[in-house]
């Protein structure tokens, strides 16, 4: 003799799909602008200055794609090919065969910011 288990679902998730859609939009791009400016600020004014260009060209961008937002930062000061906010995180090599200590200038910039974006965040997907 067999025992069976029959279970019966009626109705469907269109609440549920609703939530997930609110959840999708609760963290906007306004939150996200407002976190690439401040990052923007954060790192011009903890990268190493000689001339300022490196500081001054820091941007951000949010991307859409596959259903998620990201929030990029880039430096656009290049010399000769080498992005030079990169050899100044990670240090470089000198023409006469010498070496420049890089100095971690990027991280503790950016990482109080990502920590704040992440919290508000939470709070915002929490409300709902």
């Amino acid at each position: 003799m067999s025992s069976a288990i029959n279970f019966k679902q009626k109705g469907d998730f269109s609440k549920l799909n609703r939530y997930f859609e609110r959840l999708k939009e609760t963290v906007n791009i306004g939150l996200l602008d407002k976190y690439g400016k401040a990052g923007v600020d954060a790192l011009s004014s903890a990268t190493p200055k000689d001339t300022g260009k490196t500081a001054a060209s820091w941007h951000y961008e949010i991307k859409r794609q596959n259903g998620s937002v990201s929030l990029e930062f880039y430096n656009s000061n290049v010399n000769k090919g080498v992005p030079i906010a990169i050899i100044l995180q990670y240090g470089h090599g000198t023409g006469t065969g010498g070496w420049v200590e890089g100095i971690d200038y990027i991280n503790p910039a950016i990482q109080p910011l990502f920590k704040q974006l992440a919290d508000d965040a939470w709070k915002e997907v929490t409300k709902l």
